[in-house]
Protein backbone atom coordinates (compact mmCIF):
# COMPACT_ATOMS: atom_id res chain seq x y z
CA UNK A 1 0.00 0.00 0.00
CA UNK A 2 1.17 3.72 -0.58
CA UNK A 3 0.06 7.06 0.64
CA UNK A 4 -1.28 9.53 -1.45
CA UNK A 5 1.27 12.35 -2.47
CA UNK A 6 3.54 10.77 -0.28
CA UNK A 7 10.42 12.74 -1.90
CA UNK A 8 13.29 10.12 -1.39
CA UNK A 9 14.72 9.93 2.24
CA UNK A 10 17.40 10.31 3.38
CA UNK A 11 18.01 8.46 6.63
CA UNK A 12 16.26 4.90 6.65
CA UNK A 13 14.83 3.64 9.68
CA UNK A 14 12.69 1.05 9.44
CA UNK A 15 12.43 -2.79 10.49
CA UNK A 16 10.51 -6.32 10.66
CA UNK A 17 10.99 -8.32 13.26
CA UNK A 18 9.56 -10.20 16.45
CA UNK A 19 6.53 -9.58 15.15
CA UNK A 20 6.33 -5.70 15.26
CA UNK A 21 6.62 -3.55 12.19
CA UNK A 22 8.21 -0.19 12.57
CA UNK A 23 8.51 2.59 9.96
CA UNK A 24 9.96 5.96 11.57
CA UNK A 25 10.61 9.24 10.74
CA UNK A 26 12.27 12.28 11.85
CA UNK A 27 12.91 15.68 9.31
CA UNK A 28 13.49 19.01 9.54
CA UNK A 29 10.41 21.79 8.96
CA UNK A 30 10.35 24.04 6.36
CA UNK A 31 10.77 26.81 8.71
CA UNK A 32 13.71 25.34 9.79
CA UNK A 33 14.85 24.62 5.91
CA UNK A 34 14.69 28.47 5.23
CA UNK A 35 17.37 28.87 8.32
CA UNK A 36 19.33 26.38 7.76
CA UNK A 37 18.73 24.82 10.54
CA UNK A 38 18.84 21.15 11.60
CA UNK A 39 15.81 19.00 12.96
CA UNK A 40 15.60 19.14 16.09
CA UNK A 41 13.37 16.05 16.71
CA UNK A 42 14.38 12.48 17.38
CA UNK A 43 13.12 9.22 17.62
CA UNK A 44 14.91 5.77 18.79
CA UNK A 45 13.01 2.55 18.87
CA UNK A 46 14.26 -0.83 19.76
CA UNK A 47 12.85 -4.52 20.23
CA UNK A 48 13.51 -6.07 23.62
CA UNK A 49 11.92 -9.60 23.38
CA UNK A 50 9.48 -11.33 21.34
CA UNK A 51 6.39 -9.05 20.62
CA UNK A 52 8.22 -6.35 22.93
CA UNK A 53 9.03 -3.02 21.24
CA UNK A 54 10.06 -0.15 23.59
CA UNK A 55 9.92 2.94 21.17
CA UNK A 56 10.74 6.86 21.84
CA UNK A 57 10.08 10.07 20.49
CA UNK A 58 11.60 14.05 21.64
CA UNK A 59 11.40 17.31 20.33
CA UNK A 60 13.88 19.66 21.08
CA UNK A 61 13.09 23.22 22.22
CA UNK A 62 13.62 25.71 19.31
CA UNK A 63 14.90 28.35 21.28
CA UNK A 64 18.51 26.61 22.90
CA UNK A 65 21.65 25.96 21.05
CA UNK A 66 22.35 22.56 21.50
CA UNK A 67 18.36 20.54 20.80
CA UNK A 68 19.23 18.27 18.59
CA UNK A 69 21.47 16.97 20.75
CA UNK A 70 19.48 17.25 23.91
CA UNK A 71 16.63 15.12 22.01
CA UNK A 72 19.16 12.22 20.47
CA UNK A 73 20.75 11.68 23.62
CA UNK A 74 17.38 11.63 25.84
CA UNK A 75 15.84 9.52 23.50
CA UNK A 76 18.42 6.72 23.34
CA UNK A 77 19.45 6.61 26.83
CA UNK A 78 15.14 6.22 27.75
CA UNK A 79 14.99 3.31 25.33
CA UNK A 80 17.94 1.59 26.29
CA UNK A 81 17.75 2.05 29.77
CA UNK A 82 13.87 0.61 29.98
CA UNK A 83 15.31 -2.74 27.41
CA UNK A 84 17.98 -3.47 29.43
CA UNK A 85 15.55 -2.90 32.60
CA UNK A 86 13.55 -5.39 30.82
CA UNK A 87 16.32 -7.61 30.42
CA UNK A 88 17.16 -7.70 33.41
CA UNK A 89 13.88 -8.00 35.47
CA UNK A 90 11.55 -9.15 32.62
CA UNK A 91 7.95 -7.62 32.22
CA UNK A 92 6.11 -5.66 35.02
CA UNK A 93 3.65 -8.08 36.78
CA UNK A 94 1.35 -4.66 38.53
CA UNK A 95 0.81 -1.04 37.63
CA UNK A 96 3.51 0.05 40.08
CA UNK A 97 6.19 -1.74 38.33
CA UNK A 98 5.30 -0.37 34.80
CA UNK A 99 5.28 3.14 36.83
CA UNK A 100 8.49 2.52 38.04
CA UNK A 101 10.01 0.82 34.57
CA UNK A 102 9.36 4.01 32.69
CA UNK A 103 10.04 6.56 35.48
CA UNK A 104 13.96 4.90 35.04
CA UNK A 105 13.88 5.36 31.59
CA UNK A 106 12.79 9.60 31.90
CA UNK A 107 15.45 9.47 34.69
CA UNK A 108 18.42 7.86 33.09
CA UNK A 109 17.64 10.48 29.56
CA UNK A 110 17.51 13.13 32.27
CA UNK A 111 21.58 11.75 33.67
CA UNK A 112 22.67 11.56 30.19
CA UNK A 113 21.76 14.82 29.06
CA UNK A 114 23.01 16.94 32.60
CA UNK A 115 26.17 14.71 31.77
CA UNK A 116 26.23 15.99 28.13
CA UNK A 117 25.65 19.13 29.05
CA UNK A 118 28.62 19.30 31.62
CA UNK A 119 30.86 17.69 28.96
CA UNK A 120 30.51 20.62 26.65
CA UNK A 121 30.04 23.04 29.29
CA UNK A 122 27.22 24.66 28.63
CA UNK A 123 24.06 24.91 30.82
CA UNK A 124 21.40 22.22 30.74
CA UNK A 125 18.81 24.68 29.31
CA UNK A 126 21.14 24.34 25.61
CA UNK A 127 19.89 20.96 26.07
CA UNK A 128 16.16 21.40 26.43
CA UNK A 129 13.87 18.64 24.77
CA UNK A 130 10.23 16.83 25.39
CA UNK A 131 10.50 13.11 25.39
CA UNK A 132 7.44 10.79 24.94
CA UNK A 133 8.31 7.01 25.89
CA UNK A 134 6.23 3.28 24.81
CA UNK A 135 6.64 -0.25 26.10
CA UNK A 136 4.41 -2.10 23.68
CA UNK A 137 3.33 -5.82 24.27
CA UNK A 138 0.77 -7.52 22.61
CA UNK A 139 -1.86 -7.07 25.78
CA UNK A 140 -0.44 -3.46 26.90
CA UNK A 141 0.59 -0.56 25.97
CA UNK A 142 2.70 1.52 28.71
CA UNK A 143 3.45 5.26 27.93
CA UNK A 144 4.71 8.02 29.53
CA UNK A 145 5.29 11.75 28.13
CA UNK A 146 6.92 15.10 29.38
CA UNK A 147 5.90 17.57 27.49
CA UNK A 148 3.75 18.05 24.04
CA UNK A 149 3.43 15.46 21.16
CA UNK A 150 1.49 12.27 21.61
CA UNK A 151 1.31 8.78 22.02
CA UNK A 152 -1.88 7.05 20.58
CA UNK A 153 -3.10 2.98 19.69
CA UNK A 154 -5.30 1.31 17.66
CA UNK A 155 -7.10 -1.94 18.83
CA UNK A 156 -7.70 -5.05 17.12
CA UNK A 157 -11.27 -3.48 16.27
CA UNK A 158 -10.32 -0.48 14.64
CA UNK A 159 -10.87 2.47 17.69
CA UNK A 160 -8.25 4.74 18.28
CA UNK A 161 -7.04 5.96 21.71
CA UNK A 162 -4.81 8.51 22.92
CA UNK A 163 -2.90 7.42 25.63
CA UNK A 164 -0.91 10.58 26.30
CA UNK A 165 -1.72 14.12 25.04
CA UNK A 166 -0.21 17.76 25.28
CA UNK A 167 -0.81 19.50 28.20
CA UNK A 168 -3.89 21.82 27.55
CA UNK A 169 -1.85 24.47 29.69
CA UNK A 170 0.82 24.43 27.87
CA UNK A 171 2.32 26.64 24.91
CA UNK A 172 5.25 27.31 22.30
CA UNK A 173 7.00 29.51 25.09
CA UNK A 174 5.37 27.21 28.48
CA UNK A 175 6.02 24.18 27.55
CA UNK A 176 7.55 21.62 30.16
CA UNK A 177 11.16 20.01 29.48
CA UNK A 178 12.80 16.87 30.41
CA UNK A 179 15.44 19.58 31.49
CA UNK A 180 12.43 21.71 33.58
CA UNK A 181 12.51 21.58 37.67
CA UNK A 182 8.75 20.50 37.36
CA UNK A 183 9.90 17.48 34.72
CA UNK A 184 8.90 14.24 36.60
CA UNK A 185 5.80 16.07 38.75
CA UNK A 186 4.62 16.89 35.26
CA UNK A 187 4.85 13.32 33.70
CA UNK A 188 2.27 11.52 32.32
CA UNK A 189 1.94 7.88 32.91
CA UNK A 190 -0.36 5.73 30.58
CA UNK A 191 -1.40 1.95 31.53
CA UNK A 192 -3.15 0.96 28.79
CA UNK A 193 -4.85 -3.50 28.99
CA UNK A 194 -5.77 -4.33 25.87
CA UNK A 195 -4.63 -5.86 22.69
CA UNK A 196 -2.91 -3.42 20.35
CA UNK A 197 -2.62 -3.18 16.48
CA UNK A 198 -1.03 -0.05 15.75
CA UNK A 199 1.01 2.39 17.68
CA UNK A 200 1.77 6.32 16.59
CA UNK A 201 3.70 8.19 18.43
CA UNK A 202 4.59 12.07 17.18
CA UNK A 203 6.24 15.28 17.78
CA UNK A 204 4.51 18.48 18.20
CA UNK A 205 4.77 19.39 14.65
CA UNK A 206 1.79 17.29 13.69
CA UNK A 207 -0.12 17.50 16.58
CA UNK A 208 -2.49 19.59 15.10
CA UNK A 209 -3.27 17.42 12.55
CA UNK A 210 -3.37 14.45 14.44
CA UNK A 211 -5.56 15.74 17.45
CA UNK A 212 -9.02 16.96 17.78
CA UNK A 213 -7.54 20.26 20.45
CA UNK A 214 -7.60 21.43 22.41
CA UNK A 215 -9.05 18.28 23.45
CA UNK A 216 -5.84 15.96 22.75
CA UNK A 217 -8.39 12.99 21.08
CA UNK A 218 -6.63 11.10 18.32
CA UNK A 219 -8.34 12.09 15.07
CA UNK A 220 -9.28 9.26 13.41
CA UNK A 221 -9.14 9.85 10.16
CA UNK A 222 -5.80 11.26 10.16
CA UNK A 223 -4.26 7.74 11.77
CA UNK A 224 -6.72 4.95 9.85
CA UNK A 225 -4.78 5.08 6.43
CA UNK A 226 -1.47 5.49 8.27
CA UNK A 227 -2.31 2.79 10.38
CA UNK A 228 -3.44 0.47 7.56
CA UNK A 229 -0.11 1.48 5.47
CA UNK A 230 1.95 0.44 7.93
CA UNK A 231 -0.05 -2.91 8.40
CA UNK A 232 0.37 -3.78 5.38
CA UNK A 233 4.04 -2.61 4.26
CA UNK A 234 5.81 -5.37 3.03
CA UNK A 235 9.07 -3.53 2.02
CA UNK A 236 9.93 -1.40 5.42
CA UNK A 237 12.29 0.68 3.43
CA UNK A 238 10.34 1.54 0.68
CA UNK A 239 7.41 2.18 3.51
CA UNK A 240 9.84 4.89 5.07
CA UNK A 241 10.26 6.29 1.26
CA UNK A 242 6.68 6.87 1.27
CA UNK A 243 5.85 7.86 4.97
CA UNK A 244 8.68 10.68 4.28
CA UNK A 245 6.89 11.74 0.89
CA UNK A 246 3.71 12.45 2.79
CA UNK A 247 4.94 14.41 5.50
CA UNK A 248 7.24 16.63 3.11
CA UNK A 249 3.59 16.73 1.14
CA UNK A 250 1.61 20.03 0.73
CA UNK A 251 -1.25 18.47 2.57
CA UNK A 252 0.95 18.41 5.94
CA UNK A 253 3.36 21.32 4.81
CA UNK A 254 0.90 24.00 4.38
CA UNK A 255 -0.39 23.17 8.20
CA UNK A 256 2.99 23.32 9.87
CA UNK A 257 6.48 24.56 9.26
CA UNK A 258 7.81 22.53 12.41
CA UNK A 259 9.54 19.72 12.62
CA UNK A 260 8.03 16.59 12.35
CA UNK A 261 8.66 12.99 13.54
CA UNK A 262 6.54 10.29 13.45
CA UNK A 263 6.91 6.79 14.09
CA UNK A 264 4.60 3.73 13.11
CA UNK A 265 4.27 0.72 14.15
CA UNK A 266 2.17 -2.55 13.79
CA UNK A 267 1.68 -5.63 15.69
CA UNK A 268 1.46 -8.89 13.46
CA UNK A 269 -1.35 -11.52 14.43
Amino acid sequence: MTLDNLNDSEVKDSANADRWSVVAVSLEGTSHQKRDLPCQDAHYWQLAGDGVLVAGVADGAGSVSLSEVGSAIAVQAAVKAIAAKLAESGIPDDDEGWSALLTVGFEDALVAVKAAAAARNVDLRELSTTLLIAVAIPNMVAAAQVGDGAIVVANKKGTTISLTKPPMDESLDLTTFLTSQNAMDALQICLWEGNPAQLAMFSDGLQMLALQMPEGIAHAPFFAPLFKFVSEAQDLDVAHQELEKFLRSPRVCDRTDDDLTLLLASLAD
